[in-house]
């Protein structure tokens, strides 16, 4: 199956379309929900469950089955049932992954009924674009992908996730979050919720502060510190942040800080190629504006110390840091060690690249 061209903004942006849809109950017969980002297809799910039918409704007119404990044809004949006492039938299939022989769907969705709504949570993967099940999901109701975030998608999408609560987040709040949970969105949004529910009435703006104290991230010695001593050559700080992570690995693992670094130096090193290109090409230095989306950032403070922590690294040493980023990005992994563990690999790293 080919893979999909779609990004993670468009999948994003049809979320969004959706959940308005579904707010103004412009619903379609068939919602095929799918992907590898399962928050997303939670949410759509719970949304339209809680929107379709009243709760007096529910109790007769939706059902809920799970693809590992049905076949298609159980689900085709609980489609095609009438609703009792309401303008709809509520069919929800959850994990449908594990649904044996899935596009025998097909033989209702080539033909929906308008008194049904048919869910379909299709998670991990999504479905075999090139089969029937699929076109036929796609002409009769709605489709939507849910597509994973690339490291560097999480920060502009929790901030954005952030402002529609009513909030801002600083950038060294958003780093520390994304360092400590990754990509997972469904982990990230979790710890927010709980977050937002301990923070003091009145409280407009999400610390570092906020985060040591209700995720339990140190604001001290995380990645966000560690890549502000690097770039500031402030050897001291950095060493005493990588004794830190040595007492506590898996609460730092190396591959992660090594992430960070080199997000930090790509970032230098294309900044400082700009500012070559402007005094030796005549090619005008981007604004802050347009550096914000060559960067791929969303806070315009960092960019500013971007700028400021690049002076102090030209691009020959930037170069060479990168390089040796990408050999410890295999030592993280266990390639040629040395028997060394994640501890001393950090500690050699920082020397080397101090060494520049």
């Amino acid at each position: 199956m080919a893979k999909s061209t779609l990004k993670f903004k468009d999948s994003i942006a049809s979320y969004e379309c959706l959940r308005s849809q579904i707010a103004a109950r412009q619903f379609a017969p068939i919602y095929l929900l799918m992907g590898e980002e399962s928050y997303f297809i939670d949410a759509l799910c719970d949304q339209l469950t809680s929107t379709i039918l009243s709760p007096a409704e529910q109790a007769f007119n939706q059902i809920t089955v799970y693809g590992k404990d049905s076949d298609a044809g159980q689900i085709v004949n609980l489609c095609r049932q009438m609703p009792m006492m309401g303008s709809y039938e509520v069919i929800v299939v959850k994990e449908a992954q594990q649904l044996r022989q899935i596009e025998k769907l097909s033989h209702y969705t080539a033909k929906p009924q308008s008194s049904t709504i048919l869910i379909i949570c299709h998670k991990e993967k999504s479905v075999d674009k090139r089969s029937a099940f699929y076109k036929q999901c796609n002409s009769a109701g709605e489709v939507f992908e849910s597509i994973r975030p690339r490291d560097y998608e999480i920060g502009p999408w929790l901030t954005q996730f952030i402002a529609g609560k009513g909030l801002r987040i600083s950038p060294k709040a958003v780093q520390m979050l994304t360092d400590h949970l990754g990509c997972d969105i469904a982990k990230i949004s979790n710890e927010l919720d709980k977050l937002v529910v301990s923070l003091p009435a009145g409280t407009t703006d999400i610390t570092d502060t906020h985060i040591e104290q209700n995720v339990g991230i140190s604001k001290e010695f995380n990645n966000f510190e560690l890549c502000n001593a690097v770039a500031m050559q402030d050897v001291a700080r950095a060493m005493k942040i990588a004794d830190h992570f040595a007492h506590n690995p898996k609460d730092n693992p190396l591959l992660v800080t090594v992430m960070a670094l080199y997000s930090q130096f790509r970032d230098m090193f294309i900044i400082n190629y700009l500012r070559w290109l402007s005094k030796h090409k005549g090619v005008a230095f981007p604004n802050e504006m347009e550096l914000m989306r060559i960067l791929k950032k969303s806070n315009m403070f960092a960019v500013k110390e971007l700028s400021q922590q690049s002076l102090r690294w030209n691009n020959r040493k930037v170069f060479n840091v990168l390089g040796l980023l990408r050999e410890y990005d295999g030592k993280s992994k266990g390639i040629d060690t040395g028997g060394m563990n994640d501890g001393e690999l950090l500690r050699e790293l920082l020397l080397k690249i101090f060494m520049q």
